[in-house]
């Protein structure tokens, strides 16, 4: 997708003004005649009132037989674009990862920046009747606390004490300051759900959606909330949701009218599908990236810092971009943080292949033996493949790798976090602190590589307190050149989103943190007919 059609998506959803959209477009080539036409259609566009009613039907990938409707829990696309129906954030966070109200009106620091008052969402109901209060919001937030599985226990280790001032509005305490603490809540896994809620099985939220019904790994139906308190979202009557891990079949389903909208849109068959009439790609720019970990474990074999050097320059990042994501999407260089992020830092030098440097970290490494890397669908459409392609280049340097492939179902109970060597990829986070952290950070529970560098645990901890903005991100940059001189993880490539829609489908347009308008596309989009 070229920079004008990233600026009319963005215009389209009306996520810029015609003035910024007609500025960025004039400095990304197009002339006067162009701007005119462009500005025309996507005005036209945007100017469409979105239409209630209707059967939202979508295929998507990334369910499981093992998925669950506990927020905590949520590891894959399914889960959350399903689970975001029903319950609703304390924080909202927008295309251009800033934080929104949500269930939170307002919020504001103390002096200090280590106590942060949030105000709360009057009259708003759960499915079962119940008034959202404070009560609910700690609740909610404590599931991520302590002793617990979640993917966001990482970055919530930091809160001290959540309390109650009144019903309607809290206190959190951090261990110390942090000038971003809002997007921290706008972690995923943090929705908000009734106090004391142990059973989730009916998935009680305060959504645009009660639950229907719920097949793990198969299909999901969700119902329009008639006391929602959303006049934003929410506008088709129900939406049914059909787990396709299959890429070939989900794009079957999505030509032949089976479904209205589908996910991870294989790159090979991107440029077929927008030439269709009645078909349109939603294609966006953010920090989605393929990894694959490797357990640095005491006693593992990589441990050795040697051997996972020998590992990133003995990849061919070039190749996994051009050939796995047909283009749609950049190189990476072993950090999660992406070019469009404005913490990313551009001054480590790019890693690419580089026979003699690969083979002179394996012979420094001792290493004589070979490895199993691990690889299913599961993760992204193209995983197996990613592994297959640096299979065959790391066997020119000398290392001998055997692919393992792993199916799509249990995939991420089974084989993440547990292997050695395995491909896996993440979505992105709102800030670069919040990847860092979630990813790599010395206590978070899905640290799938088991980084465990006391540096970078302080470096992180550095640039949380810093209130200072140019300070926190030379902390940042150096976090960032730490781990990829460490080689935490091997991050080859940051691919774009690339989802699909027919031509009946509204409101469906890109953002920064993942597919499906990060996961939110039961409740934007719209049936215009």
């Amino acid at each position: 997708m070229s920079e004008i059609e990233f600026l009319k998506n963005l215009h389209n959803a009306g996520r810029i003004n015609r003035r910024e959209f007609l500025g960025r477009a004039a400095a990304a080539g197009a002339g006067a005649a162009v701007l005119n036409t462009l500005v025309l259609g996507a005005d036209a566009y945007a100017a469409e009132t979105p239409r209630k009613g209707g059967l939202l039907r979508l295929g998507v990938g990334g369910g499981s037989t093992t998925d669950s409707l506990d927020p905590a829990s949520w590891n894959d696309t399914v889960p959350t674009a399903s689970g975001n129906a029903f319950y609703d954030p304390l924080i909202d966070v927008s295309p251009e990862n800033k934080p929104l109200p949500g269930l939170a009106v307002s919020w504001e620091a103390k002096p200090g920046a280590t106590e942060w008052v949030f105000n709360l969402r009057r009259g708003v109901t759960f499915h079962n009747g119940k008034t959202f209060s404070a009560d609910d919001a700690i609740y909610s937030i404590n599931m991520h606390r302590g002793k617990t599985k979640s993917g966001a226990a990482g970055s919530f280790s930091a809160i001290t004490d959540v309390k109650k001032l009144s019903d309607t509005q809290i206190i959190i305490t951090l261990k110390s300051a942090d000038a971003e603490f809002p997007m921290v809540l706008t972690d995923y896994h943090c929705r908000m759900v009734p106090a004391g809620t142990t059973d989730f099985s009916k998935a009680i939220g305060t959504g645009c959606f009660t639950l229907e019904s719920f097949d793990p790994g198969v299909r999901i139906k969700g119902r329009h909330f008639v006391n929602s308190w959303r006049t934003d979202r929410g506008f088709v009557d129900a939406f049914d949701m059909t787990v396709i891990n299959d890429s070939s079949a989900r794009m079957n389903a999505l030509i032949s009218g089976q479904v209205d909208i589908v996910n991870r849109v294989d790159p090979k068959i991107a440029n077929l599908i927008k030439a269709k009439k009645n078909l349109e790609l939603v294609q966006g720019r953010g920090g989605w990236h393929a990894v694959v970990s490797l357990m640095q474990d005491k006693g593992s074999m990589f441990e050795n810092k040697d051997l996972r050097l020998a590992m990133k320059y003995g990849i061919d990042r070039t190749q996994v971009v051009k050939t796995l994501f047909g283009g749609f999407g950049t190189v990476g260089n072993d950090t999660p943080i992406p070019r469009s992020d404005p913490y990313y830092n551009p001054n480590i030098a790019q890693a690419s292949f580089d026979a003699d440097k690969a083979k002179f970290h394996l012979k420094k490494s001792g290493f004589a033996g070979g490895l199993t890397m691990q690889a299913s669908e599961a993760a992204f459409n193209g995983a197996v493949d990613m592994a297959t392609l640096m299979q065959a280049s790391l066997t020119k340097v000398g290392l001998k790798i055997d692919v393992k492939k792993e199916p799509a179902d249990g995939f991420w109970s089974n084989v993440w976090l547990k292997g050695a060597c395995v491909t896996s990829y993440w979505a992105g986070r709102s800030t670069a602190t919040q990847m860092l952290d979630v990813g790599y950070g010395p206590t978070a529970p899905w640290n799938e590589s088991h980084y465990r560098n006391p540096k970078f645990g302080q470096l992180l901890d550095s640039a949380r307190a810093e209130l200072d903005e140019p300070k926190r991100k030379a902390i940042l940059f150096e976090a960032q050149a730490l781990m990829s001189d460490d080689v935490a993880s091997l991050v080859p490539a940051f691919r774009d989103t690339v989802d699909a829609h027919n031509d009946k489908v509204g409101g469906h347009t890109p953002h920064a943190l993942s597919d499906l308008d990060s996961s939110n596309i039961t409740s934007k989009a719209w049936l215009k007919a």
